[in-house]
Parts: structure tokens; sequence; C-alpha cells
């Protein structure tokens, strides 16, 4: 069985299919660990095709018809894999799109991933992402500030917006422990799916969380911080820019024991 799967709209994907996508860039996405045929958080990945559909064509597929298209993908390729699901419209970008113009699913899956091992070291950045709260393509300061950190020895870049706030990395959410409860970060972000089923089983489980604002300046005053996303929901991070911050293993051990209380669903 091949580890990669290319579908579009249920199909395998054909070079004619693909050809017109080879410089698009007006799309947005959900990635996915499935393991075992199977998905973490499926509602929250379709909540979030659903809304940055409606935002970006002004309509949306019908939830039924994405897991079609994912379980069609899902059951083509090996039990554990790495997805990625992208919604786009076939009047491409730069148009003035009319309101009867369709929408496609491409799904590709690929070898299953865990991310780092970390900890890690992040420089900031100053940097707001246009659109923060829907996950959308041809994001190229991603990569660019990613491979700019490294250049200075970093592993990895965190973003701070104009008020100062630290708001989240190249391709992650952070999250923060002050010893008591979870800090998520206030400013405009994605929010991630991983972020939203950890937050959720922190819930049920009664663990304290808050928002607030994070400045350079506060991480001293914190107990941990972590990176997390679809491949892990918890890498320590040892360094932002010269402060250094505790690994805090029971911090990063308490995230991935409420992911791994989230139910795995099949598409």
């Amino acid at each position: 069985m091949t580890s990669y799967v290319v579908h579009r709209n249920g199909r395998p994907a054909t070079a004619d299919d693909l050809a017109p996508l080879a410089f698009a860039g007006y799309a947005h996405f959900t990635a996915a660990q499935v393991r075992g045929g199977r998905v973490r958080g499926l509602d929250l990945h379709l909540e979030r095709l659903r809304a940055a559909s409606l935002e970006l064509f002004g309509r949306a597929l019908p939830d039924e018809a994405v897991r079609a298209y994912l379980r069609a993908a899902v059951t083509a390729g090996p039990a554990d894999a790495s997805l990625v699901a992208i919604v786009y419209s076939a009047a491409g970008e730069f148009t003035a799109a009319g309101p009867d113009t369709g929408l496609d699913v491409l799904v590709r899956t690929s070898p299953a991933a865990t991310g780092p091992s970390g900890p890690l070291a992040l420089a900031t950045v100053p940097h707001e992402r246009v659109l923060p709260g829907f996950k959308h393509v041809g994001e190229v300061a991603k990569t660019y500030y990613l491979r700019q950190a490294v250049a200075r020895g970093f592993d990895d870049a965190a973003f701070v917006d104009a008020r100062g706030r630290l708001s989240e990395g190249t391709i992650w959410n952070l999250a923060f422990w002050d010893g008591e409860a979870v800090v998520w970060p206030a400013a405009d972000v994605l929010t991630g799916t991983t972020m939203g089923v950890v937050r959720r089983q922190l819930d049920r489980r009664g663990v304290p969380q808050r928002v607030a604002a994070v400045t350079v300046a506060d991480l001293p005053r914190l107990a941990g911080a972590v990176v997390m996303n679809s491949w892990t929901p918890g890498v320590a991070v040892r360094r932002v820019d010269g402060v250094e911050l505790p690994e805090a293993p029971a911090f990063v051990d308490l995230l991935h024991q409420a992911y791994r209380a989230e139910p795995l669903t099949a598409p």
C-alpha cells in the first residue's frame, strides 16, 4: 500500500486535476494525524473547514460530503498517516468569483509524523498573519522566519504582535504554565484543532485555564511553555530569545494525557 494518497473529491487525482493548482494560492486547509484509520477532534476539523469556506468563498460543503472525501483517502492509504485536506475553488485567485462557483476538496495523506522531541529555542519575530483565524495556504512568511531563526542558532520562531504580545509559532500554537493554570495567549491566533482538543479535555479534568497577554518580559515569571500542532499536543520550549524557561515535564505530560483522552473518530 502506498504511503502517499492524493484524492480530489473522493477519487484519485489525475495530472489534469492537479495542474491548475501548481501556483494556486487562494485556499484553506486542515491538517490531522490519522491513527488506526481514525482522527482526534474530527468535529473541530470539520468546523474549521466549514467556517473558513464561508469566509473565503461565501459557501461551504456539507460536512458529510467532506467526511466522505476524507474517508476515501484514509481507506486508500496506511492506517497511520498524516492528512491534509485543502478546500479550493475552480475560479482560482485574482478573480471575482460568482456565487455559483463550486468548491473542491484535495486530500493528501503521507507518512505519519510526531514532530520534534524538543526542548526548543524560539526566536521572536514581529509578525501578524493575514486572516489569522483561518488556516490558509501561501503563507511564505512562516517558512521564511523559521529559516531565519535556524540561521541564528534557534530551532524555530515565535510571532510577536504590534502590542508586544506573543501570539503563535510559525506552524504552532503556544501554551504557557504559571504553576497552577494553563495560560493561552491573548492575541489574534489560529485556534488549532489540537489546541481545541486539549482545552476541552482539560476542562473535563477540571484543570484551570486562562487567557492572558504574554510578553517576553513576562516569561521569567512563568513555569513552562510548549508549542503544539497536529503533530503533537506539546513540545517543551527551553528558551525564547535570551530568556530561559523550565522544561516543566509535568506540564508537558498533562497536555499529552489530555490529548490522549480525546477519542479517535473514523471519518
